[in-house]
């Protein structure tokens, strides 16, 4: 028996831990794995050694070799690996205390335990993948020993076999260390939490804002420019609502259905729904990591979806909207199936592509018909599909154009629509609007439901858009007033460039038609693509840096979504580099951001002395107060009109502001020659402080929660909206008053390091922008 780890971390503790229960001597080998894998020495019908993978299955078999008998707890063991897990790698032990969903998933489990373990008289699977994830939080914290007890008292005696296990390790270093230059600790990682608890309603009288990012696709991994170009910027936008006190939600979920996930299922041997579950975790996690606070992430598998895309459909034949008529379609005969249209490969017409789909052309983004192809392949097997005729529904567009042009211009000219977006729509308007089919001839999506058609499903445009009213019909029961309220919801979408058409024309046509009280979109925030160092960025044929990438890093996140968002492609393509990413981490976070917060809180922190009320204010204060109220008031007409990556680079000038305030006032001779005047320039200082945090609360979340930890800012109401007490006030002023009175800053500790050109050269190199698909 042997156990292959790559590091030593969780998943292998567990492993080795289970292995010391059970006192079979097995081999322990440290080498490049993706996954902990314990090889059993036995081999299979075929000859080929038997393995198992991760610390799940590894840790539940190990357990029964033990020599007394549990309860087989499989879905606790689940549970703890795919709820409990998550939550704990995004909370550090310095935040236990404030994370409930972590005290209520502790609690569930201290629930468990009736005996000795939650497995009984004697540990099993269960205490021991629980033991590996939460005992960094019980060692050496009364707190939660007083709080758990029966867990710390389980986990106490699991401690006394794991303490093996550390000294195999090596984890306990009995040698003291020589004296040399003390490595500096950096600001762990921290996020900011909020209730979610209740559900959000429109309330009469303030401003209620429905947010949606463009649903991602589920049948791959996200890459960077699927992040920026929707879920990343809405986040930032919600962030911002919530900072203003205004009555927001933000929707999205993954878009499951569709041939994609027929073909990803069928490639990797599972079905479309366990394929579906597979990759929206994935997803998730993905979006965890990069702090992309939804108010709820759904999917477009439910019953929510079925019931209220039929009701759509139904409400639109009752108004005679739809059209049904013959196609003709591409069909594979080797295959026995028809094919999608971005399942059919050839050169494109326009621009010569030779790769082009069936749908688009990915190189000029020309819309395509399948037969406009030159030497049309089937994707799957490389055939040349034949035409066959099946008989569909179609929305009929040349019906709606009137209601639809009135809308356009009214929501436009209201919203106030970006140009790129305007020229997009009318384009589609101007160049004559067709009846659009909107069913297909595939079993993986939701079911039309007329006995007639009884083996087809809508198709993805028609349906998927539909996804954002019935996840929020799975985050309320109340979902009508957000998505039929349209005087009293304002409706805020994201999405890249090409979705814009399906977001202007074809999701309101679809619910114009239906001639009910639809919410319709209010303003659209559209990118453009970003490109990766020398090329594309591609989902389908996995070309780029991807999500589980970037985790890999070990870069903090607030350095990634700095750059994305200051290279966000608002009016042309950007492309990533990491040379780029460094440069903006190297010369722009540090010397600004670095500098101000550190110098500052370092000073403060040394004092261990409350922040200093002001005292006399001189004119050179009241002209860097009024300069850097100028300096919001911009910045919040630019969020408020979408330009996120101005209002980036505004908040970033407040910081220089702030830095050269610090430097002129020459603060460090101050304390001995003029204390009064030394109050004043540090309570100035530390108020633009709390400032800066809070204007790049939306962009860099995780790097404001460091501040506001060293600062000990407690969340509270005031908090929660304190943007909208600065864009109240008619006083720049109120700057001074951002920070509580007492306000004692604590453990400093610096936020940015510098990325070198080695770590530059080894990212480039590991990730070349390939991935297998």
């Amino acid at each position: 028996m042997k156990l292959v780890y790559e590091s030593a971390k969780e998943p292998a503790k567990a492993c080795l831990l289970a292995l010391q229960y059970t006192g079979i001597p097995a081999k322990k080998q440290i080498e490049p794995v993706p996954v902990v894998t314990l090889e059993l020495g036995d081999q299979d019908k075929t000859g080929n050694f038997i393995e198992l993978m991760g610390e799940l299955s590894i840790t539940r078999y190990l357990m029964k070799q033990c020599s007394w008998q549990v309860p087989d707890n499989l879905h606790l063991d689940e549970w703890v690996l795919y709820h409990l897990k998550p939550i704990v790698s995004n909370t550090p032990k310095s935040q236990v205390k404030s994370n409930q969903d972590l005290l209520s998933s502790i609690g569930y489990l201290e629930q468990q335990i009736s005996e000795q373990f939650i497995c009984g008289q004697k540990p099993g699977s269960t205490d021991i993948l629980s033991f590996t994830y939460l005992y960094q939080y019980f060692s050496g914290n009364p707190w939660m020993v007083k709080t758990f007890p029966k867990l710390a008292n389980s986990y106490k005696q699991i401690s006394e076999v794991y303490n093996v296990v550390q000294e195999e390790l090596g984890e306990k270093v009995k040698v003291p260390a020589k004296v040399g230059k003390a490595v500096e600790e950096f600001a762990p990682y921290a996020t900011i939490l909020r209730d979610k608890n209740v559900e959000k309603v429109p309330v009469e009288g303030k401003r209620n804002i429905l947010i949606t990012s463009a649903l991602p696709y589920v049948n791959n991994v996200p890459h960077l420019g699927n992040i920026i170009g929707c879920v990343l910027s809405a986040d930032v936008f919600s962030r911002y609502c919530r900072l203003r006190g205004y009555n927001s939600i933000y929707i999205c979920g993954t878009d499951e259905y569709g041939t994609a996930t027929e073909t990803k299922a069928i490639q990797e041997g599972l079905t479309p729904q366990e394929i579906c579950t597979k990759y929206h975790e994935i997803h998730k996690k993905i979006y965890d990591w990069f702090d992309i606070d939804f108010d709820y992430f759904g999917r477009t598998t439910t019953n929510q979806q079925t019931e209220i895309a039929q009701n759509i459909f139904l409400k639109l034949k009752e108004n005679g909207e739809l059209n049904e008529d013959n196609v003709e379609q591409s069909f594979c005969e080797p295959c026995n199936r028809f094919l999608a249209d971005r399942f059919i490969l050839g050169t494109c017409p326009s621009c010569n592509y030779l790769d082009a789909r069936g749908d688009q052309c990915d190189k000029c983004g020309k819309l395509l018909n399948p037969e406009e192809l030159i030497d049309a392949k089937c994707f799957l097997c490389s055939s040349s599909p034949k035409m066959r005729i099946s008989k569909h529904i179609f929305l009929n567009l040349p019906n709606i154009r009137e209601r639809l042009e009135n809308w356009v211009s009214k929501s436009s000219s209201d919203g106030r629509w970006s140009a790129n977006c305007l020229k997009i729509t009318s384009a589609w308007i101007r160049d004559g609007l067709k009846p659009r089919c909107i069913t297909r001839d595939l079993k993986w999506g939701t079911p039309v439901p007329l006995p007639e058609f009884s083996e087809k499903v809508f198709y993805v445009w028609f349906d998927a858009p539909i996804g954002y009213i019935s996840i929020t019909a799975n985050y309320t029961s109340q979902w009508e007033k957000w998505w039929k309220n349209t005087n009293n919801v304002e409706l805020i979408q994201f999405m890249g460039k090409d979705n814009i058409p399906f977001h202007t024309v074809i999701f309101p046509s679809s619910l114009l038609g239906t001639g009910e009280n639809w919410t319709l979109l209010s303003n659209i925030s559209s990118t453009e693509y970003l490109n990766y160092e020398d090329g594309k960025f591609s989902k389908s044929r996995g070309v780029g840096v991807f999500g589980d990438n970037i985790i890999e890093t070990n870069i903090p996140v607030e350095i990634f979504r700095y750059y994305l968002l200051s290279n966000r492609p608002e009016t042309s393509d950007t492309v990533f580099k990491w040379t780029d990413l460094a440069e903006k981490n190297n010369n722009e976070l540090l010397p600004n951001l670095g500098n101000l917060f550190n110098r500052l809180l370092k000073y403060l922190a040394k004092s261990n002395k409350p922040i200093p009320n002001a005292s006399t204010i001189t004119e050179f204060d009241e002209n860097t107060l009024e300069n850097i109220y100028i300096l919001v008031k911009r910045y919040l007409d630019e969020m408020e009109e979408l330009k996120l990556k101005n209002a980036l680079k505004t908040a970033m000038e407040v910081s220089a502001l702030g830095n050269k305030y610090f430097q002129d006032t020459e603060f460090w001779t101050l304390e001995k020659k003029d204390v009064e005047r030394f109050k004043t320039v540090i309570n100035l200082a530390a108020n633009v402080a709390r400032l800066v945090a809070l204007l790049l609360e939306p962009f860099m979340p995780s790097f404001s929660a460091k501040v506001y930890n060293q600062f000990g800012i407690q969340r509270d109401a005031r908090e929660e909206s304190l943007l909208e007490v600065l864009a109240a006030s008619t006083s720049s002023r109120v700057i001074l008053t951002l920070l509580k009175e007492g306000t004692k800053v604590g453990n400093v500790m610096p936020i940015f390091r510098i990325i070198t050109p080695e770590q530059v050269n080894t990212f480039k190199a590991r990730y070349a922008g390939k991935k297998d698909n």
